[in-house]
């Protein structure tokens, strides 16, 4: 039951997360590192991925799966959020405290274990018989 719960709230977190990224895209392309091409194009796809992690797991489709996929996502953005804390950038027109960006890195570690949890990916394979 409250690993259901931690899907769903996570499901709503990455539903808000890619209407955020749909409505402040511009602000968004800012923090993809200059590296890489196409910050728009970057940006609309995580939008298609959030809103599809989202609807996987209110969905429950193949839960293990979309969460190794999702712990992959959460990675591969990483960059953009060290790049964001390391240039200062503020997002849109919200005030900028420093740590901000430094502390929402820092939490993609502790993210990636919650959803691996509540899924019952590896290595939280969940017993069977139990919720956890």
């Amino acid at each position: 039951m409250i690993r259901r719960i931690v899907q769903l709230a996570l499901a709503i977190s990455f539903l808000i997360a890619g209407v955020l990224h749909f409505q402040l895209d511009d602000a968004f392309a800012l923090i993809v590192p200059p590296m890489l091409p196409s910050p728009a194009a970057i940006v609309w796809i995580t939008v298609l991925m959030e809103l599809g992690f989202a609807a996987a797991l209110i969905a429950k489709w193949r839960l293990p799966l979309t969460a190794l996929l999702l712990s992959a996502y959460l990675l591969a953005v990483l960059p953009a959020n060290i790049y964001m804390a390391i240039a200062g950038i503020p997002l849109g027109d919200t005030a900028f405290i420093p740590a901000a960006p430094w502390l929402r890195a820092a939490l993609q570690f502790p993210l990636i274990a919650l959803v691996l949890w509540c899924t019952g990916a590896p290595p939280f394979r969940k017993t069977p018989g139990t919720d956890g």
